[in-house]
């Protein structure tokens, strides 16, 4: 974070030009972010917003009133911020610490591209944790934090206090903290940083509720109440409960924002949330049979993710497609799965960093057993296979109650919906 703040003091603290919204936790943080945003943008400002990892293009991470950075656009804004870059970089090496990292340049151009648009307001995404992490430089006048979990445990600690202590970071002196329910362990640190801080606190459970919900086709409509009032029949492209509680803190945030916590206009609020997207969020990429791809990559994404799929997809006969990163959670991932899953393919994504599938499969067999288990080196044969197996699991030859799930990364999810033709 040092380094990020030296560049940018080199740069004129572009970061201090417009107002910021901070966004963390362990999932929920992107489909939060966008969500703000889109609500923001509704409202007449001019928005930036910076989130990770990308789907495709690096240029994904940097978006500017809702649109990515042109691949040109994105080149001159690190041409422009490469000399200080440098700077910054020689400083830390003579005083023996390292150069700048991949995603600090990006958060570097990422301020550096809204000052310069300019926009009235960032929706700023932390990359991981909160407390160290680069984007920590802004002083976010609204954080928001979304359910904290197991995660990353590596670098942000092994339990779930020690990780909510991380992302707590990011509240600041007199913000509006916008805190999604959490689990006691993760609670207790995120009380302590808004006092510590003074700062005012907006609490899921007590000050915001998702009062009501039902299945609408492409998504679910929702009844919200946040401290200014009951906001009814809002309909959210975006399917399960946890995507409810994702546009609760969404709507929470805006409000502290834009209007001092006063309500906002109703038809501002149903156009915003109709124009989200959130790709890769239990979406549908391709139907005969139906392919759904969805990012969750850790334990307690994958159970908003069957439950989500339980309540919005008939589907008897499923076959999932996993692959994931080394250093995950896979034993737990797939155990959510189970008993959702009919068979399962291992595969490997682009990733340098993905797991082996014959690693993957050793896990798996101890989940799923011998029989249920396949295993394909790449994704495209392993996206073939289990159509096939889909195909085969549809006993009346209808294609309907049969499909295929491609989970485990976000990696995994991009390859994929390039594989389909999406991208």
């Amino acid at each position: 974070m040092t380094r990020v703040q030296r560049v940018l003091e080199l740069l004129g603290d572009p970061h201090r030009a417009y107002r910021t919204v901070h966004v963390t936790g362990t999932n929920g943080k992107s489909s939060t972010a966008r969500m703000v945003e889109r609500l923001v943008r509704e409202h007449g400002l001019r928005t930036g917003l910076f989130t990770s990892p990308h789907m495709v293009s690096y240029t994904e991470r940097i978006a500017v009133d809702g649109e990515p950075l042109s691949t040109e656009r994105f080149v001159e804004v690190f041409e422009d911020v490469a000399p200080y870059i440098g700077v910054a970089d020689r400083e830390s090496q003579e005083a023996g610490g390292p150069r700048l990292s991949f995603f600090e340049v990006l958060t570097v151009m990422a301020f550096a591209a809204f000052a310069d648009a300019p926009v009235d307001v960032a929706v700023i995404e932390v990359g991981m944790g909160g407390r160290w992490d680069s984007t920590n430089v802004v002083d976010g006048e609204v954080a928001v934090i979304t359910p904290v979990a197991l995660d990353h445990e590596r670098w942000l600690g092994s339990t779930i206090a020690e990780i909510a202590t991380e992302k707590a970071g990011i509240i600041k002196d007199g913000a509006n903290a916008v805190i999604a329910e959490q689990p006691d362990a993760a609670l207790e640190p995120i009380l302590a940083r808004a006092e510590k801080v003074g700062a005012h606190l907006i609490r899921e459970g007590i000050d915001l509720e998702v009062v009501d919900r039902r299945v609408a086709v492409g998504g679910q409509l929702v009844d919200l109440r946040t401290p200014a009032g009951v906001y009814t029949e809002i309909f959210v492209p975006l399917h399960g409960a946890h995507q409810a509680r994702n546009a609760l803190l969404a709507l929470a945030a805006t409000e502290s924002l834009i209007s001092g916590g006063r309500a906002l206009g109703a038809e501002i609020v149903e156009a915003g949330f109709a124009g989200v997207e959130v790709p890769g969020r239990l979406e549908l990429v391709r139907s005969s049979p139906t392919v759904l791809v969805d990012v969750a990559h850790n334990p307690a994404g994958a159970e908003a993710l069957v439950d989500a799929l339980e309540e919005s997809f008939n589907l008897q006969h499923l076959v999932a497609v996993v692959a994931v990163m080394a250093d995950k959670d896979a034993e737990g991932l797939l155990a959510v799965l189970e008993p959702t899953v009919a068979e399962i393919v291992v595969t490997r994504n682009s990733s340098d960093r993905s797991a082996d599938p014959e690693d993957l499969a050793e896990v798996a067999r101890e989940v799923f057993g011998d029989d249920r288990v396949h295993v394909a080196d790449r994704l495209d044969e392993a996206l073939q296979l289990a159509t096939d197996l889909a195909e085969a699991g549809d006993r009346h030859g209808s294609g309907v109650g049969t499909g295929v799930l491609v989970t485990g990364s976000v990696v995994t999810v991009a390859d994929t919906r390039i594989l389909v033709g999406r991208a």
